[in-house]
């Protein structure tokens, strides 16, 4: 799928994305060093209306430069900061735009050699060849079982058959539910940090209910996941049979 830019302007497009994200990561990593990560979830929260935008452009940075540990620090600092529904849609939000980044880098700027890489894992070739008409729901269960890193999956679907518009679709809903568990933990742990410092306005119940909430969602998560490895196994095997 093309876009119908000239290579002119895809070169100076992606240019400018990789040094503005590469800016936004040096500026950043001097804040990463910080022990009490609370402390540097409390200064983004601390730009005030800006919050938001930073956090979104931080977790696009993340996604884009596969940083390890960072996802699942900014996925529960979404909830920590914003509470689940707000914390949610910022993480889904940065994590797609990351994403559709990523798949533009690999389709429009990797070389030869990186789609070598391709033809020589059966098991990716096959996905790619065989499975992209399958579209968004092919992308939807390998965000929900990713059979390779997940983050390096972005680059991996700029690289095949696969449209655009059927890996937002299948990005954008197959990081929810692990999101969504996520966002609902940190929600929970800013409750928890408030403790001792002031007065609860949570009864006992309450605790309880946010406990057997916790643990309903790990439990479906984990059912999902379950589902979807059983899908995706069966579209594989049926696409291998001669």
């Amino acid at each position: 799928m093309t876009l119908g830019l000239s290579l002119k302007w895809r070169i100076v497009i992606g240019s400018v994305l990789l040094v503005a994200l590469g800016g936004a990561l040096f500026y950043f990593q001097g804040k990463f060093h910080v022990v009490n990560v609370v402390s540097f979830l409390e200064w983004i929260e601390g730009v005030g209306t800006w919050a938001p935008i930073l956090f979104i452009l931080i977790e696009m940075v993340v996604v884009v430069f596969i940083l390890p540990g960072f996802g699942l620090i900014f996925a529960l600092g979404g909830g920590f900061m914003f509470g689940v529904l707000k914390g949610t849609l910022y993480i889904v939000i940065g994590t797609t735009i990351g994403a559709v980044i990523a798949f533009m880098i690999a389709r429009h700027f990797f070389g030869e050699r990186t789609s070598m890489f391709i033809l020589v894992h059966s098991k990716l070739k096959m996905i790619s060849d065989e499975l992209s008409h399958e579209g968004w729901k092919i992308v939807l269960l390998t965000n929900l079982v990713p059979f390779f890193p997940f983050k390096l999956s972005h680059y991996f679907f700029g690289l095949t058959g696969f449209s655009l518009r059927d890996f937002v679709i299948g990005v954008f809903f197959g990081i929810m539910p692990i999101t969504i568990t996520n966002a609902y933990i940190g929600s929970l742990a800013a409750d928890l940090s408030t403790l001792g410092l002031r007065s609860s306005s949570r009864s006992q119940a309450d605790w309880v209910i946010y406990g057997i909430g916790l643990v309903v969602m790990i439990a479906v998560v984990i059912y999902i996941t379950h589902l979807a490895r059983r899908a995706l196994d069966k579209y594989i095997s049926r696409e291998e049979l001669p």
